[in-house]
């Protein structure tokens, strides 16, 4: 009879548990036994393709966030998932994007977007430590670089050093020190209210970026140590859907097991585990919702943060005993936050080139105007845009509290709200031909009155599986925590002979200290920790 086989259990169905599984599957030779145990009905986890309108959608995961090195691009390439016959949600008008529009009614002044745009991207470039020089243009002869500089050294000053410095109270002394030396002071006239609403909007993107509800909860010293895929971003024509496909049909029938929601892993830190009843004498034993139990050798953990922020802290009840502190403590510092995806329909009519592509610039609520018609849930999403420059379907994304409430409206209010919006800020004739701050007809649209047919809306807050969408580096936290959350169990420096290593292995883009918040991320974390486990027993 055969040596028995190492039973490996991944826990969840996403990007990282599926490359883990793959790795596992094609690079052991059928070394181990490999199982997949995921809580839902699909494989994916925060990668969901479906249609609306007639379109390819994604609920989740969205776009290749860079193309060189990407692993993400190397199989949509392989698979040929990056053309299709099917219209898909390519955003390709987004790249031309062409007007940013306050809630009066106005277009905002392009000089006005182009000077603040560029000292927003300025300071994101020297936050990140990007390499290439920033501009060298306005305010009055000074450069943005010099800007940056100067808000660095006074946030640094203000905040006792770097460790408590957020990307939000950077960015906003950026902006004070802009409008000191262009000689704008704090007025309260319109040039410096659309700056700031167009500030505003781009900060507003990155809260989409990163995840963060508030910038001033994002830790500024993680930003350059974040690294970014070369090359152009892009979307994939047959869905994300079609990348992790391939990487789980190559899996033998019965390796995933969906509808097997874990609700506790016991597992075994201490040498001497002779006592605590495991069958078959394995480490780790797994117990399902339906009271079932599956045991294992080893268990890699791809659960998201949110749901480790939940149900992995000390006196939740997900691992027993429960994690030690140093993990407990980075789950906790760590940062997992909200984002949302709105897609409404328009009525299809026979002329297809009916909704712009919009930037939504909102004044400050104590600017003396606001617009009653905007719904607060709108005022911190930042473009409104068809899918593609012949969709009838539009998108619109949201962060934080704002994701976390459109999740609980009713689609009436959803549409209600959107509309209110529309046409307070709707429609904009060519550049040029309104005056500044000119008012605009808010009744029509250039082929008629808004009318939603139908809306789609993620739900990633609310859905248990998840509890939220993807990772950043909190302030008081760092990438430290993410490879705190990273190293598996037991500890091998705390217990030099234990009888059983690797027990508990971490994976999902939340544990990759270059690539968080990203599917590549996850991809690599699972590849890791795959590679972890090979090299034991090779």
């Amino acid at each position: 009879m055969g040596a028995k086989k190492p039973r490996i259990v991944i826990v969840g169905a996403g990007m990282a548990g599926i490359t883990a599984a793959n790795r596992l599957y094609v690079a052991s030779e059928g070394r181990f036994e490999v199982v997949v145990v995921e809580g839902g009905t699909r494989i994916g986890g925060r990668i969901h393709t479906c249609e609306f309108g007639g379109d390819r959608v994604e609920m989740g995961a969205t776009w290749i966030h860079g193309v060189g090195g990407s692993p993400v691009y190397e199989i949509a390439t392989r698979v040929q998932a990056l053309s299709s016959e099917q219209p898909w949600e390519c955003m390709d008008g987004i790249l031309e994007v062409s007007r940013a529009v306050a809630e009066d009614g106005s277009e905002v002044d392009p000089a006005v977007l182009e000077r603040v745009s560029s000292l927003f991207n300025s300071l994101m470039d020297f936050a990140q430590g990007k390499a290439k020089a920033v501009g060298d243009g306005a305010p009055s002869g000074s450069g943005l670089r010099e800007v940056a500089v100067e808000a660095l050294e006074v946030c640094k000053g203000e905040s006792g050093g770097m460790r408590n410095l957020s990307i939000g109270s950077f960015l906003r002394k950026g902006l004070e020190i802009y409008w000191e030396r262009d000689g704008c002071g704090k007025k309260n006239g319109w040039r410096n209210l659309d700056e700031e609403a167009v500030f505003a909007m781009h900060e507003n993107t990155q809260r989409v970026y990163t995840s963060a509800d508030d910038l001033s909860t994002l830790d500024f010293s993680a930003e350059s140590e974040y690294v970014m895929c070369s090359g152009r971003e892009i979307t994939i024509a047959k869905g994300y859907s079609s990348i992790i496909e391939p990487l789980a049909s190559v899996l033998p029938p019965g390796t995933i097991r969906l509808g097997r929601e874990v609700v506790k892993i016991d597992w075994c830190p201490a040498e001497d585990d002779s006592e605590n009843g495991h069958a078959d004498s394995l480490p780790v034993t797994l117990h399902f919702r339906d009271g079932a139990t599956i045991s294992a050798d080893h268990v890699v953990v791809t659960v998201s943060l949110g749901v480790l922020k939940a149900r992995g802290g000390r006196d939740s009840g997900l691992f027993v005993p429960p994690l030690p502190s140093f993990k407990t403590d980075a789950i906790s510092r760590l940062g997992f936050g909200v984002v949302n995806k709105l897609f409404l329909q328009l009525p299809t009519t026979d002329d297809r080139t009916k909704f712009p592509v919009l930037q939504l610039a909102f004044h400050r609520t104590d600017s003396g105007f606001k617009n009653e018609d905007v719904p607060w849930w709108m005022r911190r999403t930042a473009s409104l845009a068809p899918i593609h420059r012949s969709s009838d379907v539009l998108l619109s994304w949201f962060a934080g509290k704002e994701a976390l409430h459109l999740e609980t409206l009713a689609d009436e209010e959803i549409i209600e709200g959107v509309s209110g919006t529309v046409h307070s800020m709707l429609p904009i004739p060519p550049s040029g031909s309104v005056p500044r701050n000119g008012k605009l007809n808010p009744d029509k649209l250039p082929n008629g009155p808004v009318k939603f047919k139908k809306v789609l809306r993620s739900k990633w807050g609310s859905d248990p599986l998840f509890l939220g969408s993807y990772s950043y580096v909190a302030v008081g936290s760092s990438v430290d925590d993410v490879d705190a959350l990273a190293e598996s169990l037991p500890r091998a420096t705390e217990t030099p002979r234990v009888r059983h290593p690797l027990q508990l292995l971490f994976a999902g883009e939340a544990t990759h200290r270059t690539h968080y918040s990203t599917t590549h991320g996850a991809y690599f974390s699972g590849i890791r920790e795959a590679d972890r486990l090979l090299q034991h027993y090779s």
